[in-house]
């Protein structure tokens, strides 16, 4: 995966991924009682929490020209090399982006050396492989999941040092505002919007011929009524897990993160 892949698939990012409040919720739950945050892979600012001093990097330029007046100071830079010392921040976040990352295991390995809580959403890909537009109309994504770095990998890097984890699953509303790669489980219309699956990665990132097959036989599927039929269940829905997961360091015994302030 490029080390800037949003230099290319970013634009329009900012109108179509929208931070969703039930999600930030509980991001900002995980956050703890830290007063400083490092936001990395950051993008155009999603659930950068108010009320506490948050710091962004984002390696993207496309992406940092997003960023609405009054977004928290960002750094261009990479998360495989953040430019700060050891212990700086209270907890550090990473937001549906390790797997963009180029080396996800240096990248987690520097959000534990700069901060004393991390907090990652990712999800578990066997969950995401039974999503009816994985299973049923793009199983290429699932091929390319196995490909990258998610849940088991940010588990294995941030349970190190005596550090333990906690997973949250993040259930994904049905008017979910955040439009990733799951946001449209109830609207399956969406997804035949080329702006919207500009703005996820996942879809983006795919041969377009590919795609433009699935969105097709997703047309004719809606048209008919064959989705609706074969996915009846979910319209009285309203969540769904589809494999997102919360990951945030719970303890250590790397000590007490303002000892060397």
């Amino acid at each position: 995966m490029s080390a800037n892949p949003y230099e290319s698939i970013g634009l329009g990012y900012s109108h179509h991924r929208r931070p969703d409040p039930r999600i930030a919720g509980l991001i900002d739950q995980a956050l703890g009682p830290a007063r400083t945050v490092i936001n990395v892979g950051a993008g155009t600012g999603s659930y950068e929490p108010r009320g506490r001093q948050v710091t962004a990097v984002e390696p993207s330029t496309v992406m940092i020209e997003q960023r609405p007046p009054g977004s928290a100071t960002v750094v261009q830079g990479y998360a495989e090399s953040l430019p700060f010392p050891d212990r700086s921040f209270d907890a550090a976040m990473a937001i549906l982006t390790v797997h963009h990352w180029t080396d996800a295991a240096a990248g987690l390995a520097e959000l534990r050396r700069v901060s004393a809580r991390q907090v990652v959403l990712t999800w578990d890909p066997a969950v995401t492989a039974r999503y009816w537009l994985v299973a049923e109309y793009l199983p290429e994504i699932a091929e390319a999941d196995a490909r990258l770095a998610a849940l088991e990998v940010v588990e294995t890097h941030l349970r190190r040092d005596g550090t333990s984890v906690s997973v949250v699953p993040v259930p994904v509303p049905a008017d979910c505002t955040d439009g990733f790669l799951g946001a449209y489980w109830r609207r399956p219309h969406c997804y035949l919007d080329p702006q919207v699956r500009a703005a996820v990665s996942a879809l983006a990132m795919l041969d377009q011929e590919r795609v433009g097959r699935a969105v097709r036989r997703l047309a004719a599927d809606l048209a008919t009524g064959r989705w609706h039929e074969r996915h009846r269940a979910l319209l009285d829905a309203d969540t769904l897990d589809l494999g997102y997961r919360l990951v945030t360091t719970t303890s250590s015994t790397r000590g007490d993160p303002h000892r060397d302030r």
